[in-house]
């Protein structure tokens, strides 16, 4: 690239009269001579610093490492505008590695690492090979967001676009998948769609299906669900899953499947420390915030951990020998009442208000993460009554949700949601963040984590406030509720790992101090081995209710 830039004064005299003016102009800038501009004397300190930090290197092998790295972003870049979107270096080696494997494998990125970038790469790769992109995604709103971060990233080609799904119909018509996804040389042709319709009958019958399919899914993990497996039936070529969080907790069968069929995990993962280390994504403090269950809460908790148990101990023997010792329906109904207990603790409520009057400031752009539309109705209503210019943000709301993010983006204030936010939805410039809910499987709160480290214009840090709920103190020792604080405690370890404050780990550790809680087997994993067996089925069981 740089020989577009080289003029050589000895093989034309208007290049010669170009390499003469720079000759000047330089001379003069050297010279302190040029209006506006001021020359500094380099420092001796800083210089030798620089001097014996440089001895010893091989700069021309610096060099060709530059310009190698150079031709690998020019190879995968999707556009060929001048200005536009290289692909970083991590991005890069994915898509290589990837290569490698055969254009199989799934990207281990951290949530705002890029991995829509990284795979347009691959897609704009795919569509020069004149393959028939197919793209899943879990939600109408990543559907609308694919779209058009397709068309503002590939503007310099012609692509023809099916939408799927959300009520985009013209797919049904007889014929039109068929024809969509036929092999041919013609036109650009990219089909996007949810993944509840992909795995509909009629769309898999429709598919025209071959080699020449490139099949990308993003958010992956969501194709492991039982009913979502039918779309691991179609017959395609390459395939590139995408995940910050592509192993399904609980899962173990799903997962393989889809490990299976997308061709497993390309090293090296890309982890959330990883991109904040890279100012892919922002630094973040993290301020975990105790509250404890009423005394009817536990009693309830208590309770229902009483009949879960005569449960446990019937199905034990029942389902012995077989992988699901869930099959229990009472089992799954008293379990999720148990966890809904800590979900809606009713002291979550004023903790938010709390939260908020002491920490917020204005022109900031807070989320809180609440568990259903009650709890999000009862924070609304607080913030607003206490002055906080809060609005609602969820899937089913009255209202345009577009418009509320542009205010929301604008403005600033308070947006109260639900679990819309965890996967797709981009709200770079949040700056802080208050989780009143959170399930136990890691990847929800992985999701929001990444959703708010995102980088934005002015953004130096992100701040994350989390709701830890623990149980009333008991001296009995046949006490089971600890099992609450200890899963409580997993995700803030994991939280509080990578944040800026250490004093957030001391606050975690005196957190485990007032139960008697071994916070190092904790916080090396060994929770699901040590946790009581009510504990372990309630965490198991839950995220296998919720791989929807």
């Amino acid at each position: 690239m740089l020989d577009h830039y080289i003029f050589p004064s000895w093989m034309d005299e208007r290049d010669r009269e170009r390499v003469l003016d720079a000759e000047s102009q330089f001379k003069k800038l050297w010279n302190n001579a040029v209006p506006g501009v001021i020359i500094y004397d380099f420092p001796s300190a800083i210089k030798s610093v620089l001097q014996e930090k440089a001895k010893g290197s091989n700069w021309e092998q610096l060099l060709d490492e530059i310009k190698v790295t150079e031709h690998a972003a020019d190879r995968w870049k999707p556009s060929d505008k001048p200005g536009s979107k290289i692909p970083r270096p991590h991005q890069i080696n994915a898509l290589n590695a990837w290569e490698a494997n055969g254009r199989r494998g799934i990207f281990e990125h951290a949530t705002g690492s890029g991995k829509t970038f990284t795979a347009i790469c691959a897609i704009k790769d795919a569509l020069v090979r004149h393959e028939v992109v197919l793209i899943l995604v879990p939600s109408c709103d990543l559907l609308s967001q694919w779209y058009k971060e397709l068309k503002n990233t590939l503007s310099d080609i012609d692509v023809y676009y099916l939408l799927c799904g959300d009520e985009n119909t013209e797919w049904e018509k007889t014929g039109a998948l068929k024809s969509w996804t036929s092999p041919g040389v013609g036109k650009y042709r990219i089909v996007i769609s949810t993944m509840d319709t992909a795995c509909a009958p009629k769309f898999q019958h429709g598919i025209f299906q071959g080699d020449h399919i490139f099949i990308v899914a993003d958010e992956m993990h969501r194709l492991g669900s039982k009913k979502r497996r039918q779309v691991l039936n179609l017959n395609t070529g390459a395939r590139l899953g995408l995940s910050a969080t592509p192993r399904r907790y609980g899962d173990p069968e799903g997962t393989t499947v889809l490990f299976d069929y997308f061709g497993g995990i390309i090293p090296p993962p890309y982890t959330l420390q990883d991109a904040i280390n890279a100012h892919v994504l922002t630094r973040y403090f993290y301020y975990p915030q105790k509250l404890q269950l009423t005394e009817g809460e536990q009693k309830d908790w208590n309770a229902l951990t009483n009949e879960i148990g005569k449960i446990v101990a019937r199905c034990a023997s029942e389902y012995a020998g077989k992988k699901d010792i869930f099959g229990n329906p009472t089992l799954k109904r008293l379990l999720l009442q148990r966890a809904r207990i800590v979900k809606n603790a009713s002291n979550k409520v004023p903790l938010a208000i709390r939260v908020l009057k002491e920490h917020f400031q204005p022109g900031q752009k807070w989320i809180v993460y609440c568990d259903n539309i009650t709890q999000l109705n009862n924070v609304l209503r607080g913030a607003i009554a206490t002055g906080f210019d809060a609005y609602e943000y969820y899937a089913e709301m009255r209202g345009d949700r577009e418009t509320t993010l542009s205010y929301f983006n604008a403005n600033g204030g308070v947006l109260v949601s639900i679990k819309c936010l965890d996967e797709g939805a981009d709200i770079p410039s949040t700056t802080h963040a208050l989780i009143l809910a959170s399930s136990q499987n890691p990847r929800e709160f992985i999701q929001r984590r990444g959703r708010i480290l995102r980088t934005a214009p002015g953004k130096l840090f992100a701040y994350l406030y989390d709701a830890i709920t623990v149980p009333q103190v008991s001296q009995d020792e046949s006490d089971k509720s600890l099992s609450i604080i200890m899963a409580e405690l997993s995700r803030a370890i994991e939280f509080g790992g990578s944040a800026e404050n250490p004093a957030c780990i001391t606050d975690l550790k005196n957190i485990a101090i007032d139960f008697q809680i071994d916070y190092n087997n904790i916080r090396n994993g060994g929770i699901e081995e040590s946790v009581l067996l009510l504990g372990a089925v309630h965490l198991q069981l839950l995220d296998v209710l919720f791989q929807v």
